[in-house]
C-alpha cells in the first residue's frame, strides 16, 4: 500500500477516519476483503502469495496498515530480499493481544528480518507509527496524517493532496459516506491525461495506473464514538474498477 490518509480523535463523531490506496503488481494473487476463514475475526484483504496482509482491523478493534518505507540511501542499491514479508507482520499484530507498545518494541529487535517498511498500529483509542528504517516510533496525538512510503507526514504531493481531500469532505459531513470516500481516492476520470501532469507518479499520484503496477484497491475504514466499524474496499485491475464490498460491525471487547 502506497498511500494512507487519516484523521484520529478529529472529527466530532469519528474517533478514527482512513483512507488508503494499495499500489501492486496487477499479477500479484490477492484476495478481496473479508473475514478470514482460518482467523474469522480479522477483516482484512489477503496476499495469496505470503499471506499476510496491508491492512486490516479485528472484531475488538485491534487495527493495522503498513506501507513500504524507501530511502535515498538504500533505493538505488541493489540487495536480496529479506527472508520474512511484511504483511506477516500485519497479520501478527491482528492475532495476539499485546498493546501496541509492546507489540512495536518487540518488532524493533527484528526488524532487520523485513525490507523497509512503515506500520500503523492500535484502536479506536490509541495509535502508533513505526518506520524500520529510521527505527522511529511515535505516539500519534490527535489531528490528521498522511503516510506513504518516506515517513509519517512526509509532504509529498500525493500525501498533502489526500489530506487535503479528506479534510475537506469531512469538515462538512456529520456522517460519513464510504463511497464518497473512496471516490475521492479513486481512480480518475481521464488516467491517461492524470498520468501526463504528474512527473513523479510515487510522490505524485494518489492514484498510479502503469502496464504493470498500479493502484488495486482503495479502502476507506471509519470508527465512530459508539465504537461502529464501517469499512468498504473497491478493487481495480489495469483498466477499470472490478469489485466493491461494504462491511459494518460493532467493535466488541
Amino acid at each position: 500500500m502506497c498511500l494512507l490518509n487519516f484523521q484520529f480523535h478529529e472529527h466530532p463523531n469519528y474517533k478514527l477516519i482512513l483512507v488508503a490506496n494499495r499500489d501492486e503488481a496487477y499479477d500479484r494473487p490477492t484476495a478481496a476483503a473479508h473475514f478470514w476463514e482460518d482467523e474469522p475475526f480479522i477483516l482484512a484483504g489477503r496476499d495469496l502469495r505470503k499471506f499476510g496482509t496491508w491492512l486490516g482491523i479485528t472484531k475488538t478493534g485491534r487495527f493495522a496498515a503498513l506501507t513500504n518505507a524507501h530511502s535515498s540511501a538504500t533505493a538505488s542499491m541493489a540487495s536480496q530480499p529479506k527472508p520474512r514479508s511484511r504483511g506477516t507482520i500485519v497479520q501478527h499484530y491482528l492475532t495476539t493481544e499485546m498493546s501496541p507498545e509492546t507489540f512495536l518494541h518487540d518488532l524493533r529487535k527484528q526488524r532487520s528480518l523485513f525490507d523497509g517498511f512503515n506500520l500503523l498500529v492500535g484502536d479506536s483509542e490509541t495509535l502508533m507509527h513505526y518506520n524500520s528504517r529510521l527505527d522511529q516510533l511515535i505516539p500519534l496525538s490527535p489531528g490528521a496524517h498522511g503516510l506513504s512510503n518516506a515517513t509519517l507526514d512526509t509532504p509529498w504531493p500525493k500525501v498533502v493532496e489526500g489530506n487535503r481531500r479528506l479534510a475537506q469532505y469531512v469538515k462538512q459531513s456529520a456522517t460519513l459516506s464510504p463511497t464518497v470516500l473512496l471516490d475521492l481516492f479513486g481512480k480518475p476520470a481521464d488516467t491517461a491525461n492524470s498520468q501526463k501532469t504528474n512527473t513523479n507518479q510515487e510522490t505524485d499520484a494518489l492514484f498510479i495506473s502503469s502496464s504493470l503496477n498500479g493502484t488495486v484497491s482503495s479502502t476507506a475504514l471509519f470508527i465512530d464514538n459508539n465504537d461502529f466499524v464501517t469499512f468498504a474496499e473497491r478493487r481495480y485491475n489495469q483498466t477499470e474498477q472490478i469489485e466493491e464490498n461494504q462491511f459494518q460491525f460493532q467493535i466488541t471487547p
